[in-house]
């Protein structure tokens, strides 16, 4: 039997919905907002007034004017950015801001952030609201537009 990796804990966390710190997303909302919706939330760590749930599903709703996303970490990543191209592309979005990890060797950094996307690199790492230490990888801001 194999061990799991050591770095597991980069790639994975029991918990999909770490809401975005409110210091870093008024920062971005001054920068490059005000935002309109927020894409990919709950109820309890939505950043807008407007926003989508995972039972609206964001990636099937209609994105508009300028958007927030700090989308579930992992697999889902690349739908998220296929699906900002796709509405930015529709003229609906406008801009549409991520908070994502720093993953420069996974094939969406290449395909989707690298082509297409301008990239801001966070220092230090996030405390995402309610945890108890700061994610265990470097996170950055990615603009579309």
């Amino acid at each position: 039997m194999c061990a799991k990796p050591a770095n597991n804990v980069f790639f994975s966390s029991k918990r999909q919905d770490w809401p975005t710190p409110w210091t870093l997303f008024h920062h971005w909302d001054e920068q490059q907002g005000p935002f309109d919706l927020d894409v990919c939330a709950f109820p309890h760590n939505a950043k807008c007034s407007t926003f989508y749930t995972p039972e609206q599903d964001g990636l099937s709703m209609p994105w508009f004017g300028i958007c927030w996303c700090n989308p579930p970490y992992g697999k889902p990543i690349p739908q998220w950015l296929q699906k900002a191209m796709k509405e930015l592309r529709s003229g609906r979005a406008k801009r549409v801001v991520f908070l994502l990890p720093s993953r420069t060797d996974a094939a969406w950094w290449h395909d989707y952030v690298l082509p297409y996307g301008d990239i801001r690199f966070l220092r230090g790492r996030v405390t995402f609201e309610g945890a108890k230490h700061s994610a265990p990888f470097a996170s950055v801001i990615v603009i579309f537009e």
